[in-house]
């Protein structure tokens, strides 16, 4: 596999160009599910497999747990921003010198209980978005770009995949490359 393919094993996130009702479940249903299936992927790991990379130079399986959990965390809270703001921009952190701080030592299970609590909140949120709401946006100044939360719903879906998909990859490697 090239490192291209290790860094996007599921490739990167394509907005379609029509977002349907359906769309919107099954998106919202893998946001739903994200928790369970990683508890599930990991339950049975050591530590030492937790510190399994899913490609050269990549995060741990550990920190890429620690990571979905401060990712969701910050994109509820966009969320709720632009629902209660008018066009507000977000704030964007750095992810990468995040993942260097102590907490991302700590053991899984509180990151997998802040996701199990958190994807709950986010997805009885979602479930009850008014056509309007689903329409109402953000500016990302990072990216230099406006998103409806109708098209945030599926890059967070894209990126629960994304790293479920990374974690998958670690086990099936061994962390080895």
């Amino acid at each position: 596999m090239t490192l291209e393919q290790l860094k996007y094993p599921i490739g990167t996130f394509i907005n379609p160009s029509e977002i349907t009702p359906q769309q919107l479940k099954t998106w919202t249903k893998e946001i739903a599910e994200l928790p369970a299936k990683i508890s599930n992927l990991t339950k049975d790991l050591s530590e030492e497999q937790l510190d399994w990379q899913y490609r050269p130079e990549g995060w741990t399986i550990k920190q890429v747990i620690h990571h979905l959990a401060d990712s969701h965390m910050n994109s509820i809270i966009r969320f709720k921003i632009a629902l209660t703001e008018d066009d507000p921009a977000i704030r964007g952190y750095d992810e990468t010198a995040w993942s260097d701080l102590d907490d991302y030592l700590c053991d899984i299970h509180q990151s997998l209980i802040l996701l199990e609590g958190l994807h709950y909140r986010w997805v009885k949120l979602i479930e009850n978005f008014s056509k309007d709401e689903l329409q109402k946006t953000f500016y990302h100044p990072e990216r230099k770009q406006k998103f409806t939360l109708k098209t945030a719903i599926g890059m967070y879906a894209w990126h629960s995949n994304h790293h479920l998909a990374h974690i998958e990859q670690a086990i099936k490697f061994k962390g080895k490359f």
